[in-house]
């Protein structure tokens, strides 16, 4: 018998969840994301498993010290399957809602280890872990993939699997792995996975509002959705789903609103061995999904990438924010205003599916 999954926090509405994002979803960014509205799940940075890996100290934060009263799932990379039986077990011992199998990140240092994406190149060795990490988990046992590795070739064979080695959630995000995040999401393959797989499905990938969140649901038949990039950008997302879903009006959100949120992100992000200028470094690469909303030249987004201190960045705040605050901060992205999270990072240094790989 399966174990239900936890209930979302408006009963009988479509599930949301935060997608799991390297050097994203810790314990400050969960809090963050939960003082503005939580999703229903939460997903950890992937645990690296390896025969010397342990589980990561500041990964393990984000569900020992986790004060959001969300589930929270625990997401693991790696292919050995002894390392991930045991890694597993150590994280049973947590207060985590199950465990998640990463078969999706896309980052080149991750997929020619063959993890991550790279497992979808060999659905058999996927159907051996999937094996192995059912019979080790009593409770739910969840998987994010993509579709594909270079095609859609092993999706059926990898939904068989999922079935087979009853999975009780699978968030499908709809480009293959050499698709990165450039192409358009193929909402067709996630609703292919709707029809065959016997557990729930989450739709991921390019869902940028409540409103495209609701399109998605409609067209894919998915239960629930899963949010990255456009949580960072809009941290509301997640609430107004659920009023969108309910029949309430979307909640309106201010350029003040957004300035808040930047504070609050700034200040929970701190860490006291990271000097000032490599901090405001980091809060670019947040800000870089920000400014999407802001204006429609890209006018924050440029004078922001140019900040080099803590009181440099936040002139620059106020500058476009406070000037008139009470201005709408838009819900969708401005067409034609980029992200360019990896122009804070030197290349080749990124690794995993960090903010530094994900780049539209």
């Amino acid at each position: 018998m399966s174990t239900p999954l936890p209930a979302p926090l408006t009963v009988g509405q479509p599930l949301t969840a935060l997608a799991p994002m390297q050097d994203v979803t810790d314990l400050a960014f969960m809090g963050v994301i939960a003082h503005y509205g939580a999703p229903d799940y939460f997903f950890t940075e992937f645990f690296r498993v390896h025969a010397q890996s342990r589980p990561e100290k500041h990964i393990l934060r984000s569900i020992d010290e986790n004060a959001t009263g969300r589930p929270v799932f625990a997401q693991l990379i790696g292919e050995d399957l002894g390392h991930l039986a045991r890694t597993a077990e150590e994280l049973l011992r947590h207060n985590v809602a199950g465990i998640d199998l990463n078969l999706g990140c896309p980052a080149p240092k991750v997929y020619k280890k063959n993890v991550g994406g790279g497992l979808l190149r060999d659905p058999e060795r996927i159907g051996e872990i999937l094996a192995t990490l059912r019979a080790i988990v009593p409770g739910l046992f969840t998987v994010k993939m993509r579709i594909g590795f270079d095609d859609t070739t092993p999706f059926d064979r990898v939904l068989e699997l999922v079935n087979e080695h009853r999975v009780d959630l699978l968030s499908v995000h709809g480009r293959t792995v050499k698709e990165m995040y450039r192409s358009e999401v193929h909402y067709d393959w996630i609703a292919h996975a709707v029809a065959r797989a016997r557990c729930p499905v989450l739709a991921n990938g390019n869902i940028t509002s409540a409103h495209k969140a609701a399109t998605v649901l409609t067209d894919t038949r998915a239960a629930g959705v899963m949010i990255g990039r456009h949580a960072i950008r809009n941290p509301w997302i997640f609430s107004q789903c659920r009023e969108l879903l309910s029949g309430q009006p979307v909640s309106r959100i201010t350029l003040a609103d957004v300035h808040d949120y930047i504070q609050r992100l700034y200040h929970a992000t701190l860490s006291p061995s990271l000097p000032e200028r490599d901090h405001v470094n980091k809060m670019k690469k947040y800000l870089n999904f920000v400014g999407q909303g802001v204006d429609p030249t890209g006018a924050f987004l440029y004078d922001m990438r140019r900040a080099e201190s803590e009181r440099g960045l936040f002139g620059i705040c106020d500058q476009h924010l406070l000037t008139d605050p009470t201005r709408n901060f838009s819900l969708e992205p401005y067409p034609g205003v980029i992200a360019r999270p990896n122009c804070e990072t030197p290349d080749g240094t990124a690794d995993g599916c960090s903010l530094a790989t994900i780049t539209a």
